[in-house]
Formats: structure tokens, sequence, C-alpha cells
């Protein structure tokens, strides 16, 4: 199936493998002699330069009640921290952005978003060098955005969460619980949170740049294998350490408890990477995961073929 790659003010070009001697005059300050990286051929050019996608930094708020441009349906990433008032950062601005850096009470956080692999991550900004800030390559790695670190301008990888190129390969940035549910989810459960407000850029927030993207055979910029068990590419999984459950599982059993973790599937999200408008993309559904003890847990509802790619010995929790 057909899908439609529509950057508007992003224009892509034609995408060029990477090659550390080439980056290095774009990123001189880069330590590419440090990496993890052992194949070079899964690093792609995106198209866009360094910060062409522009991170958020000051994000303003503003409360449930006010909001007045989300649909219903429109998925948000929600974070919660004990103490604070929820937040609720909507996926129409972080399909522009991708990262949004923002302090939540006394934590720095990294709100991260890759459409291409439809992977929503919280990051705590806070690591063995200092609180960092990060912003967008530009540049792609099994499809998935890799980001950097400001400070250093090491390269991170967003799915793992972990520095692969510079001074910080090898760290680990810490996962917060959060998660994607709709808007009209997110609003019944917090009349009294906040928003996110619209950032002050020119976009079309709340379009779909990659129509159909998720219906489509093979994910874009990807040249690994496919997912195993004939699951397909761009299917959604739930992600929880290196075990991942089909979402189709999830949509047809409604709660599943294994593993230690409990996950609980509802109806009435909007797809992100389906329609034009985001807000009436077809339902994908709302998962909570926590432990059995009833507290959030980290992870990640990315599609198969990303799981794949950065968990291959990972463990695939199909249905008995």
């Amino acid at each position: 199936m057909k899908f439609a790659l529509i950057i508007a003010a992003l224009a892509f070009v034609t995408p060029a493998k990477a090659d550390p001697e080439f980056w290095v005059f774009e990123w001189p300050v880069t330590d590419f002699e440090t990496t993890s990286v052992d194949d070079w051929t899964e690093v792609l050019s995106g198209g866009p330069p360094k910060d062409g996608i522009p991170a958020i930094d000051t994000p303003g708020f503003h409360s449930v009640a006010q909001e007045t441009q989300l649909e219903p349906r429109e998925p948000v990433i929600t974070v919660e921290i004990e103490g604070e008032v929820p937040r609720a950062y909507p996926v129409r601005y972080l399909m522009w952005h991708e990262i949004v850096n923002d302090t939540v009470g006394d934590v720095p956080v990294a709100v991260t978003f890759c459409p291409l692999c439809n992977s929503g991550i919280t990051f705590d900004r806070r690591t063995e060098a200092g609180v960092l800030s990060f912003g967008v390559s530009g540049k792609l790695r099994n499809s998935d955005m890799i980001m950097y670190d400001r400070e250093t301008e090491s390269w991170w990888q967003q799915a793992v969460g972990e520095g692969i190129v510079g001074e910080l390969t090898g760290v680990e940035l810490d996962t917060l619980p959060s998660w994607m549910e709709s808007w009209e989810v997110f609003a019944a459960r917090n009349p009294d949170g906040l928003v996110m407000a619209e950032p002050g850029y020119s976009r079309d927030y709340g379009a779909n740049p990659y129509v159909q993207y998720d219906s489509a055979r093979r994910p874009f910029l990807y040249d690994g294998e496919e997912p195993p068990h004939d699951i397909p590419a761009l299917v959604r999984v739930v992600r929880v350490g290196d075990r991942a459950w089909p979402m189709t599982r999830l949509a047809e059993e409604g709660r599943v408890s294994e593993a230690g973790v409990v996950l609980e599937w509802t109806a009435g999200q909007a797809s992100a990477l389906d329609t034009a408008r985001i807000g009436a993309g077809r339902d994908v559904g709302n998962v909570r995961v926590r432990d059995a003890q009833g507290r959030d847990l980290a992870h990640d509802v990315m599609f198969a073929f990303a799981f794949h790619a950065f968990w291959p010995d990972g463990e695939w929790m199909l249905a008995n």
C-alpha cells in the first residue's frame, strides 16, 4: 500500500549512507573514534540537517479546561511523576519536533517520539556527565531517530536510550514510566492536569505527514530483517525490557498478566500514522502497563521491525 510522505517545511532529500569521515565535517565536535556502531551502513541521513527538525526546549502549558484544539481520540504522551501535576504532550506537536526538553518538578526530562518507529519514550536527562539537553541529529539508524546531546554532541539511539557515538558512548539514560493514550482518556482522568501548548513554529499541527505509513509493507529507510513469526513489520508491539507483546494479541485478550507484567488494552486511541489528520486515524487502542503491584512500568509502543532490529534476541510474547 502506498503512503504519502508530506514533510511540508522539511523537504527530504535522497538519503545518504553514513561515513564517519564525511560526518566529521558536519559534526566537528563529535568524537567519532569512540562508538558502539559496528555497521555504519545502518546509519542514514533522513534528509533534514542537524536541528532541521527543531526540538522544543521551553514548552508552554495550559490547563485541560483551556484546551480547544485536540480531538478526543488524538494520542498524547502522558507523564505522571509522583507529587506533580500530570502532563500531556500531544503527538501532533511531537510529530514535527520529536523531542521536548522539559522539567517536571525537580526532574529534567526528554519526551521523545520517533514517527518512523512509532516509538514514544520519556527519559531522565540526568546522567553521570550532568544534565543533558537533546536535539534531533537528522540521522536514522534502522529507521529510528538518532538524538544528540548539546553538551558533548554525542549521538544517542532513541529506541534504546543509549549513547552510540562520541564521548558518552555506552552511557544509558534512565527511562521514566510514560505512555500514549487518547486525549479524552487523559482529560477524563486528569481534569486538573496540564497539556503542552502549541509551539511557536509554522507547522501544520494536527496533520500526519506520513499518510498510511503504518499500513505499508516495509518501513521507510529500513533495510534490515523482517520480524519473526510472520509478524508484519509495522504491527505495533508493547516493549517492556527485552520482551514484546503484539498489540493484536492485547486487542483480542484485553488484559494479559505474565512475566510480572500486567497489560490492559482499551479502545479509543487514533493511530497518528494513518489518515491525513491525526485525530481521524483508525483505532489502535490505549495500553497501560503495570507491575503486579499496580505500579506503572517504563515501556514503549513501537513497530515490530524496530523491536527486532534493536533486540534481535528479544522474547516475543505470543498467544499460547
